[in-house]
């Protein structure tokens, strides 16, 4: 068996996953969670064996050192484990990286030049890419958020500024979650119902128009055409686009000049809406479903929280459907997307003039498998060309796996 081992840097924890990319299989994983904190937690699962433990781990060198000593400890051992690369999530390539990359010191360097675009985000993952080189003697990839929507249209990517400003500053729509978005539009286009409806429509694959909304505490929206993406609700940073748990999405950008000359600082204006804002902001929680008890129990500040997320939802669904021409296909994926049935079906309540419904008992139903759970059409009502609901469960780690060893062993 050859594995990948892939490592989510982030700046306060350590995800990892050692993934058999030709099964899919996951052997291992787990977490190493407030780092540099007084007190933090290590989570390792193996062959169904979970070692959790409370325990103060000072930085990612640690972190990852830890990693390594509960391979050996609980298992497989990464000595053993056939490892032929390990593949780093890298949050932002900029117009530099536009495809998996393997990593050398000038890799590594023009990913810390990054940084300014995603200060949030690139600091930690070069630091998780520093360590792992030294510790794990073995072909080491960087996967990047943007690189799907590297090739995204002009007229879709292009800010509206002086375009010498722009250019000078690396300014432009760049997109994230582009793993999630190619992993999960690609699983759409190769399921069965989906090659059906394509074939009664005397359609290829080329002409397929998907909207992905990848929902979970962050958020986006994709719009793809053929498996090429047209547009994405994220931009320049993951702070665009969607309400998400604790950030705003698209605000006019003088709200944050009107905050500043009100005695905000920059910085705390970009707390505020990086961490401040979204569900979290309107509500007092993050999380969906706490938010749901809160509605449920007639909160007016979770209700109104609810009703302003699935606004924006679905005013981006509707947007998408005028980009693409028309929608064969909406799906939800990510933690919100695969597990809330109530904002599945909140979304495309008041769509339905796009044809777009959920049938109650498909959409409350539980699965970990890709599935329709729109209405079935009427074939002697209804045109072939009814959209599809789906919801496809995301796997970015083994998308990571899949494209790491492809490089190196292409």
């Amino acid at each position: 068996m050859s594995t990948v081992l892939v490592l989510n840097s982030g700046s306060s924890s350590l995800k990892y996953q050692l993934v058999d990319p030709a099964s899919g299989e996951a052997v291992a994983g787990g977490i190493v969670d407030r780092i540099g904190q007084a007190a933090g937690t290590v989570e390792h699962e193996s062959k169904g064996e979970q070692v959790v433990r409370d325990q103060a781990v000072s930085d990612h060198d640690e972190a990852l050192r830890t990693v390594v000593g509960l391979f050996d400890e609980v298992g497989p051992s990464l000595a053993e484990a056939g490892i032929v690369a390990v593949g780093h999530r890298v949050v932002h390539g900029g117009e530099v990286f536009s495809a998996p990359t393997l990593i050398d010191d000038d890799a590594v360097e023009a990913i810390r030049a990054l940084i300014p675009l995603a200060p949030l985000h690139n600091p930690a993952n070069v630091t998780g890419i520093e360590v792992a080189r030294e510790l794990l003697h073995v072909p080491h990839v960087a996967v990047f958020d943007t690189a799907f929507f590297a090739t995204l249209p002009p007229a879709a990517s292009t800010y509206a500024l002086d375009r010498k400003v722009a250019a000078e500053h690396g300014v432009r729509r760049y997109g994230f979650h582009g793993t999630s978005h190619q992993f999960v539009s690609s699983a759409v286009a190769a399921h069965p119902a989906v090659v059906e409806k394509l074939a009664a429509a005397g359609r290829g694959p080329e002409t397929l128009r998907q909207v992905v909304l990848h929902l979970g505490n962050g958020a986006s929206a994709s719009a793809i055409l053929g498996g090429r993406p047209l547009d994405t609700s994220m931009g320049l940073t993951p702070l665009e686009g969607l309400v998400m748990g604790t950030r705003s999405g698209d605000v006019d950008p003088g709200v944050i000049f009107h905050l500043v000359r009100g005695g905000m600082s920059g910085d705390e204006v970009d707390t505020l809406l990086n961490k401040r804002s979204g569900v979290l902001g309107l509500s007092g929680v993050s999380d969906m479903r706490e938010l749901r008890k809160l509605v449920v129990d007639g909160d007016a500040d979770a209700r109104l929280a609810l009703d302003v997320y699935l606004h924006r939802l679905r005013k981006y669904v509707g947007a998408y459907a005028a980009v693409l021409g028309g929608i064969d296909v909406l799906t939800f994926t990510a933690g919100v997307g695969e597990n809330d049935h109530r904002v599945r079906s909140g979304v495309v309540r008041d769509l339905k003039f796009l044809g777009l419904t959920v049938d109650p008992v498909l959409n409350e139903a539980r699965s970990d498998e890709a599935r329709v759970i729109s209405v079935e059409p009427r074939p002697r009502v209804e045109p072939v060309e009814t959209p599809l609901v789906m919801v496809v469960p995301t796997n970015e780690e083994l998308a990571i796996a899949r494209q790491a060893a492809a490089l190196v062993e292409g």
